[in-house]
């Protein structure tokens, strides 16, 4: 999309190029742009595949006021799809050489950036700033990314990826449910998970306050952190860096060639695992990496 020239490179142009799907990229001039988004660019579910590719000079911002992309295979506005939505193998969608910034969502599903149901999401070189979603409420977060269900229940890759800046109720970096995550050599930094309550919600409480940079919920989930650095992000409640809960205690945590620091839990975080919170099988698995306060 685009002539060549910043002017030719609208919200109105990157909301009809992820409509129409297939792979995306950007013409718009030699020097970095900031697309200011007055609409929510979403995915049509007869997709196959759909590829945003900024070439490293692309910045999407909400301004503060809306979350910026949208895929749900659950939404019927966006299209029927084939069996069990929740389920589905395809829109397939990767992110990559982009920015977010300034999204926000306020709604009761997170992502304040991008949200993602169903189908399958990858997060390849990109950036996330400053992104916000709703700042109470015990099982929403995702200031940067939401991701509800995966198809096959296949794992997230984020790759390369910076989050910084995010708050939210919960998770204000990652927040799923029911999704297993790999994040490779991507950095976590000053993002808060502002809350109160945990979850389920205290009484007289709305709920909410962890994952400063990682909020999981569901079954046999999984968590892979590998080159990966979180620090001086924080939770109002519990897990400054990481909140997980595998609800039947089969879900397992990795930690490899990472480093996790100054990561503070305001309220509870598991014994001998700085920033982290953890219910699954057994502790998490470290090798190779740094756990300090």
């Amino acid at each position: 999309m685009g002539d060549g020239t910043p002017e030719s490179c609208t919200s109105a142009a990157v909301v009809k190029a992820v409509a129409a799907g297939g792979i995306i990229t950007f013409d718009c001039g030699p020097v970095p742009v900031t697309i200011t988004m007055s609409a929510t660019a979403k995915v049509r579910n007869s997709s196959a595949k759909v590829v945003l590719d900024g070439g490293g000079k692309v910045t999407l911002s909400g301004a503060g006021k809306r979350r910026i992309l949208y895929m749900n295979t659950c939404d019927d506005a966006q299209g029927s799809v084939n069996g069990p939505c929740n389920d589905i193998d395809a829109p397939r969608l990767t992110i990559q050489n982009m920015a977010f910034t300034k999204g926000n969502s306020s709604d009761d599903e997170g992502g304040g950036a991008v949200y993602v149901r169903g189908g399958h999401v990858k997060v390849v070189n990109s950036r996330f700033t400053a992104n916000r979603c709703a700042r109470t409420g015990p099982d929403l977060g995702g200031a940067a990314l939401r991701v509800f269900d995966q198809g096959g229940d296949q794992p997230v890759y984020v790759v390369g990826s910076t989050f910084t800046g995010g708050q939210c109720s919960n998770g204000s970096a990652l927040s799923s449910i029911g999704v297993s995550w790999i994040v490779l050599n991507s950095y976590f930094s000053g993002n808060k998970a502002v809350g109160k309550g945990a979850n389920p919600a205290r009484e007289g409480t709305p709920g909410g306050g962890s994952g400063g940079a990682i909020y999981m919920d569901g079954d046999a989930i999984k968590l892979t952190l590998d080159g990966t650095v979180i620090e001086k992000n924080t939770a109002a409640e519990g897990g400054g860096a990481v909140f997980f809960v595998s609800n039947n205690r089969t879900g397992t945590m990795t930690v490899r060639n990472s480093t996790l620091r100054k990561n503070p839990s305001a309220v509870f975080e598991t014994s001998g695992f700085p920033g982290i919170f953890f219910m699954g099988a057994g502790e998490p698995v470290v090798t190779g990496s740094t756990l300090r306060k």
